[in-house]
């Protein structure tokens, strides 16, 4: 059994110190880089008017993929981001793409509902139809692969 001996006790006071700088800059490198991802990625807002806190984006899901429980994924990523997610269907159709058809005329909207998904903005198209009550749909395509809520 060894003595704690006065000597000994400062290197490990010493080495508790250097301990303790590492561990606060492990901390701190990791809330940087936090702090640099979000400047880089900030956070989509489910909101069509910013002054207007229950303009939350209404939107559709269309399952064009072929994957099974692909719209499911889809809405549960959407409506933890605050959007409103009014209904999930699924169609025959495969498109190359998944695309956001904006239904309003409110291109703002539907460019939020491609971003929130990583959809490109020239992916956005316009498609109106004031009679379905909802801002946008999401029509997932065969690319689902790289779009954010899928490369988990």
């Amino acid at each position: 059994m060894k003595i704690l001996t006065a000597e000994n006790w400062s290197r490990v006071r010493r080495l508790s110190g250097w301990t303790a700088v590492v561990v606060v800059g492990i901390i701190v490198v990791g809330m940087l880089g936090s702090l640099a991802w979000r400047i880089a990625h900030p956070p989509v807002s489910p909101l069509a008017n910013e002054e207007d806190p229950r303009s939350t984006i209404q939107i559709e899901i269309v399952n064009a993929s072929g994957r099974k429980g692909a719209g499911k994924q889809a809405l549960d990523f959407y409506r933890k981001r605050g959007f409103d997610v009014v209904e999930i269907s699924s169609s025959a159709e495969r498109p190359s793409k998944s695309t956001v058809i904006d239904r309003l005329g409110d291109k703002q909207s539907a460019l939020k509902v491609a971003a929130a998904l990583e959809i490109a903005d020239s992916l956005v198209v316009s498609g109106i139809d004031s009679m379905r009550f909802l801002r946008a749909s999401v029509v997932l395509g065969a690319d689902i692969d790289k779009l954010t809520a899928f490369t988990n």
